[in-house]
């Protein structure tokens, strides 16, 4: 995404060093059908921070370097939090497929809600998000695919993320979990989300 490829230039351009405070913050409501789906069977599709979070991390490692701390506080079928420590950033990130987690104000116009700030100020890559995939596609077909050592960190990441002890809540902790945490007794049913 040109916004991220921006980003890292940025980056690159600082004094070594440098450590940036990031909020990754991702919720795409998903209907029933999701957790009826492969994409709802962790056996199949290795979770949310798998089959969503995945991306995410790899973009983080592109821009920030290697990664040095990886911290699970939340992972639930429809929604995991954590935080990552990468060379040039710490990163607070939280992944959410459950519309009661969008911000009230949008919560009645949209289903989705991105979110990346780099020291507080946000990093725009709404438009031409969804072309992503589309993209990436024609550069394998074209012969210029990422090879495994360019997608091993964010494999690395989710495999850890997923076998991770929870941890207790903590300043590293993302803003949104609280929100989750706190109705986490209503929120499921028969430990479907609800």
């Amino acid at each position: 995404h040109p916004a991220v490829r921006a980003l890292k230039e940025r980056v690159d351009a600082e004094p070594a060093g440098k450590v940036h405070t990031v909020d990754l913050t991702y919720i795409t409501s998903r209907g029933n059908w999701y957790y009826t789906s492969w994409k709802g069977d962790d056996g199949k599709s290795g979770g949310i921070a798998t089959n969503i979070g995945v991306h995410f991390y790899d973009m983080l490692g592109f821009v920030f370097g290697a990664l040095k701390t990886n911290v699970v506080h939340h992972r639930a079928i429809d929604c995991a939090a954590g935080y990552l420590e990468y060379e040039r950033a710490r990163v607070r990130w939280f992944l959410s497929i459950n519309d009661r987690d969008l911000p009230q104000d949008i919560r009645q116009k949209q289903r989705t809600y991105r979110s990346i700030t780099v020291d507080g100020h946000e990093i725009e890559f709404s438009e031409g998000f969804t072309d992503l995939h589309k993209a990436s596609y024609k550069e394998i077909v074209e012969g210029r695919g990422f090879a495994i050592d360019e997608a091993r960190p964010s494999i690395e990441t989710v495999a850890a993320i997923r076998v991770a002890p929870i941890e207790p809540p903590s300043a590293t902790t993302h803003p949104f979990l609280e929100g989750v945490l706190k109705d986490a007794g209503t929120r499921y049913a028969d430990g479907w989300p609800v």
